[in-house]
């Protein structure tokens, strides 16, 4: 964990949104890293503000309605963990304003809001930094250490296959019009994000794509380690809860520089553990990383990372790190990537790539009907 650079006061950082992931993931972190200190909370939930404010050590902290009432006098950064559908929405009104805005992701749902996002940080001066947190991982950086010595890299699959993880089924996150879409946008948004450094700022030349959900509508499926299993309509003011989304997806791309990519995102399947493979393929050999990505308690026991040569596999050894500390990691990072600034603009550049990629496999893919929920399988 990092101290603040000498001579430099701690971020002063308001959390926006106050749901599971800023409970559980960014609260508690921020408090804990001496390079922040916490100076505001923001939920629209007279429910979701009272928790934070009944919660241990955060009575004093400042709960307010809307981001209206942020002052960017007294912020110099927003993390912002609402529902996906409000993703652009909030951070377009904190960077309009000069609030430098850290964003869970996805970070957009459209490429049109990516514009709107891109618009925002020009007119505020303000940046924008995405919450994407998977390549910080220690497993995954050593891959990509690997990935330098394997000569032109040609083909990357990219694998996250939960054997049950549906996030809040029938809240937001199974409504496409909460959430933009299922595992593709939440998963998959991840598995796109460390395919960056791999890949450069080549763009996707051409993406297809399946869509389907033969496990969504169970209720053996759902992510019980979450704890927030049909809270999401209730919370929201939703109607219904109706799902309308895919639990796997499977896509298959082509980069203007000829290189190839599998991509398979599953919020549950028929596996025994919760799993994630990246397997890249170079003109001077190949590499693969088996581990588990996120929290869920149903995962390997270790990560393990391989490298292949002329029709020999080797082990790599990768240090073995307590499950999440690529978040811990990441906010390391965040003082220095806010004081440089030949970083604005740089997340929209990767997120236009992205999302770009995501709308095209959907348009290619069979979107799957709205299901109806199922009491028990």
């Amino acid at each position: 964990m990092s101290a603040p650079s000498i001579g430099e006061p701690p971020i002063r950082t308001a959390v926006v949104g106050l749901g599971w992931a800023a409970r559980s993931i960014w609260l508690p972190r921020l408090r804990h890293n001496p390079a922040f200190t916490v100076t505001a909370a923001v939920d629209p939930d007279e429910r979701g503000r009272a928790a934070v404010a009944e919660a241990e050590g955060m009575d004093r902290l400042p709960v307010l309605a809307a981001v209206h009432d942020l002052d960017p006098a007294e912020v110099d950064l927003a993390v912002v963990a609402v529902p996906n559908h409000l993703h652009c929405a909030v951070a377009a009104e904190l960077l309009a304003k000069g609030i430098p805005v850290f964003l869970e992701k996805p970070v957009c749902l459209t490429s049109e809001e990516a514009e709107r996002l891109a618009e925002a940080e020009r007119s505020g001066g303000a940046m924008l930094l995405a919450g994407s947190a998977a390549r910080y991982r220690a497993d995954v950086r050593g891959l990509y250490r690997i990935a330098a010595r394997l000569g032109h890299i040609r083909h990357v699959e990219l694998a996250w296959v939960r054997s049950r993880g549906v996030p809040d089924r029938g809240g937001w996150f199974t409504q496409r019009s909460l959430a933009g879409g299922g595992a593709l946008v939440d998963l998959g948004w991840h598995l796109f994000d460390i395919a960056v450094p791999l890949l450069g700022t080549a763009a996707f030349r051409h993406a297809i794509g399946t869509v389907s959900s033969d496990f969504i509508v169970q209720r053996s499926s759902r992510a019980a380690w979450r704890g927030d299993d049909g809270d999401g309509p209730a919370l929201l003011g939703a109607n219904g809860g109706a799902t309308d989304v895919e639990d796997t997806a499977r896509g298959f791309l082509i980069t203007d520089d000829g290189r190839s990519v599998v991509l398979h995102a599953s919020w549950a399947s028929h596996e025994e553990l919760d799993t994630t493979r990246v397997t890249i393929d170079g003109s001077a050999g190949s590499a693969t990383l088996r581990c588990t990505f996120g929290f869920s308690p149903n995962r390997l026991e270790k990560s393990t990372l391989t490298r292949t040569v002329d029709g020999t596999t080797r082990p790599v050894a990768v240090p073995t790190e307590p499950v999440g500390t690529e978040y811990d990691r990441q906010l390391d990072m965040l003082p220095a990537q806010l004081r440089d600034p030949a970083g604005r603009g740089r997340v929209i550049d990767e997120v236009r790539r992205t999302i770009g990629a995501i709308e095209r496999v959907y348009a290619s893919a069979r979107i799957p009907r709205k299901v109806r929920e199922s009491a028990s399988v």
